[in-house]
């Protein structure tokens, strides 16, 4: 089955980094969040991909199209943005990539889930439905779309991003969509256009047959750095379930090869260090601390409840404490740093 990823997006709400890294390719638990998205797919039969991109987009293309992530990926790079729908309507009459006969896939480059998409699949045929959006609740539904069902599930209303407090309901559009190829139909060609402003009120006015599939598994929008740590968290805390490839060496540990520990470093579960990590004499890591690989954590130094991207150093003597410390940054010793966040001044490929 074939699927399409939607990673064109700036992400400002994560700045700053996403000043020299693309949403897409922020890291949780040391892969990319889109690698996560791609692997959820291949695992419920989607496995050709089209992805639209646009900011740093050599930064995608380039690194799935160097890994094996168990799908035939394709690319599309926007030098001007379409918008959700309007991307989507390119690849299909540029790339040609849709069958006519076959039920599609669309879904964001950014969000994490572990969303039963046979069981989404299954649902939407069941209903013989044009559309089918996948469906959560949240505490605060003014920044997404939300969404009033019928009993059953045919959707019934749709609001985009309404204002605090006039929300008609706490179930929101997660970004993840089952279409049939007439869909496409009602997209026009070469304009920018989006789903939830555009098309979805669309299906309503004209009565299509379009349905909220509510899902019971774990989905979050990795929106801003708070969303961000937190979701590193949930990973501790089982609720959200990632193939890692860091092997799990012990309760909450996960350890990769070529380490370097010293006997005097302390390294107190839940956290996870990827490959090739070096870490000095009465260093300390702990508290849901994720270290990338090759990452340094000189003598006597803490790291705690921290996010060290591939590279990132961490010297000796120094504390940091709910920190996320970007691609092969220095932090440097002696010095204490809470809730901060340390990034590249630019990024190495603008492309």
């Amino acid at each position: 089955m074939k699927a399409m990823i939607l990673a064109a997006g700036v992400g400002s709400r994560l700045d700053p980094i996403t000043r020299t890294v693309p949403k897409p390719m922020v890291p949780i638990i040391n892969q990319p969040v889109m690698e996560h998205i791609v692997r959820l797919l291949v695992r419920h039969g989607f496995n050709e991909i089209y992805c639209n991109t646009h900011y740093l987009a050599a930064q995608i293309e380039d690194y799935f199209n160097s890994h094996e992530v168990g799908a035939t990926m394709h690319f599309n790079r926007e030098t001007e943005l379409m918008g959700t729908a309007g991307g989507v309507k390119r690849v299909a009459e540029e790339k040609h990539f849709f069958a006519k006969d076959e039920t599609f896939l669309v879904t964001g480059g950014d969000d994490l889930t572990d969303i039963d998409l046979t069981a989404m699949l299954q649902f939407h045929k069941s209903k013989e439905a044009i559309a089918t959006i996948g469906l959560t609740t949240v505490d605060d539904p003014s920044q997404f779309g939300v969404v009033v069902l019928e009993e059953d599930g045919r959707i019934q209303r749709f609001v985009e991003k309404p204002a605090p407090g006039t929300a008609p309901s706490n179930l929101v559009n997660t970004g993840v969509y089952l279409f049939e190829p007439e869909i496409l139909d009602l997209i026009p060609s070469g304009q920018f256009h989006d789903f939830g402003k555009n098309v979805f009120p669309f299906l309503l006015e004209q009565q299509k047959p379009f349905f909220g599939y509510k899902m019971n598994t774990y989905w979050r929008d990795v929106g801003n750095l708070r969303e961000y740590r937190e979701c590193h968290d949930d990973f501790f805390q089982h609720l959200l379930k990632l193939e890692t490839t860091v092997p799990q060496t012990g309760e909450g540990l996960w350890i990769g090869e070529g380490c370097e520990i010293d006997p005097q470093a302390e390294i107190t579960a839940p956290c996870v260090l990827g490959p090739g990590c070096k870490i000095g004499a009465g260093a300390r890591i702990s508290d849901k601390s994720v270290l990338g690989a090759g990452c340094v954590v000189g003598p006597g130094a803490t790291v705690a409840h921290s996010i060290l991207w591939d590279g990132a150093q961490v010297q000796a003597n120094t504390h940091i404490e709910r920190c996320v410390v970007g691609y092969n940054c220095k932090v440097a010793s002696d010095a204490a740093i809470f809730d901060g966040t340390i990034v590249p001044p630019d990024p190495v490929d603008k492309r």
